[in-house]
């Protein structure tokens, strides 16, 4: 019988005490409450390791880059403990023959339960020829390896939704990955690349409850992007108060204001970029001086530019305003007291000319 993720610690000298350390930070990572630590702990005591077969399609390999730099939980405790890698082209040792018979021996021995990785995706024209894995297109690759698996994880924009290479005009007809296998439970992983501890969590969550983290309706994990990165951007107080840069290197870029008018795409995109950062959460790209290019939405690459506004956001103005909403509000509040007045200046008149109406037709009947 597989090892458990517990008992591979124990064998490597991991104490009990590690272990659960362990488990704490991994269930930050994934946005967990503490409650979901002995969760955590007895899942990993318990199950077996999970076989993991990677593929490859038409990608830069950005998202290994990524996952093998994960801090927390740390890449190597994923790979050699909570999960069996039998299959990656890119990190495995073994080549030509011998790498794509793994293949078929996973899918003979845990038919039904391995997990299926892609990143980068299959182009369907030509018959998929424009990639070729093992001498056959990939697309022919990815049904079949996914044909007995129990789910699919789509590494990445290229494979969640096309990336690049399906900007238009396509000519290699790239396709995502839920638009050829569509009979297995896919979860999307998006981000050009996906940042290493969102890739970790999405394992380990996966692996540890045996189930899919809560997705939104694009089929995302709702830990990881549930929120804009503009709810949690540390330059909102900016982007609030209308202050913002107007040029590369001008003082207000030197002095952090929003980039929203450089094209940041931070208000229309989903991602934890702004909360789990980059690099062991030391940065990402705004922090960096840098607008959000919003490479884990679908057709970023089609959606006017890098760097032009593709929104029409309007913001309150709490500072940079101020004044402009104070004199809107004496103004509308003037209006109001002169439409008041006239009004009651209109009533009055009314009344007194109803009246005196009244006493000459009395008169006149008098008469």
């Amino acid at each position: 019988m597989a090892e458990t993720f517990y008992e591979v610690l124990r064998r490597q000298g991991i104490s009990r005490r590690s272990f659960l350390k362990f488990c704490s930070l991994t269930a930050a990572s994934m946005g967990l409450g503490a409650e979901f630590v002995p969760l955590l702990a007895h899942a990993m005591e318990t199950k077996p390791r999970t076989p993991v077969l990677w593929l490859h399609g038409l990608e830069c390999t950005c998202c290994s880059e990524s996952f093998i730099r994960s801090a927390h939980p740390l890449v190597k405790d994923v790979v050699l403990s909570m999960l069996s890698l039998d299959y990656d082209d890119t990190l495995m040792a073994a080549a030509g023959h011998q790498a794509e018979a793994i293949i078929t021996d996973i899918k003979q021995k845990y038919k039904g339960n391995y997990i299926v990785a892609v990143e980068g995706n299959p182009p369907l024209n030509e018959d998929g020829m424009y990639c070729i894995v093992g001498g056959r297109p990939f697309v022919e690759v990815l049904r079949e390896t996914c044909a007995d698996a129990k789910a699919v994880i789509t590494w990445g924009t290229c494979a969640s939704w096309g990336c690049v290479q399906a900007a238009k005009p396509n000519p290699t007809r790239a396709t995502p990955v839920d638009k050829v296998i569509f009979d297995k439970p896919l979860i999307k992983v998006p981000g050009c690349p996906p940042i290493a501890e969102v890739m970790t969590g999405v394992v380990s969550y996966l692996l540890t409850f045996d189930r899919f983290p809560e997705l939104d309706r694009q089929g995302r994990p709702k830990m990881f992007y549930g929120q804009r990165i503009h709810d949690k951007c540390y330059r909102r107080g900016h982007f609030d108060a209308g202050e913002f840069v107007e040029a590369w290197d001008d003082e207000g870029a030197r002095q952090g204001y929003c980039l929203y008018k450089m094209g940041c795409k931070g208000p229309t995109t989903y991602n934890a970029c702004s909360t789990v950062r980059w690099n062991g959460g030391v940065s990402f790209p705004i922090q960096s001086g840098h607008p959000c290019l919003g490479c884990s939405e679908e057709d970023f690459w089609d959606k006017g530019g890098f760097y032009n506004r593709v929104t029409n956001i309007h913001q309150f103005g709490v500072e940079a305003n101020a004044d402009k909403v104070g004199e809107t509000a004496a103004g509308v509040t003037g209006a109001v007291v002169a439409v008041h007045a006239a009004v009651s200046a209109g009533r009055r008149i009314a009344g007194k000319s109803g009246g005196s109406a009244g006493r000459d037709d009395g008169q006149r009947g008098g008469n």
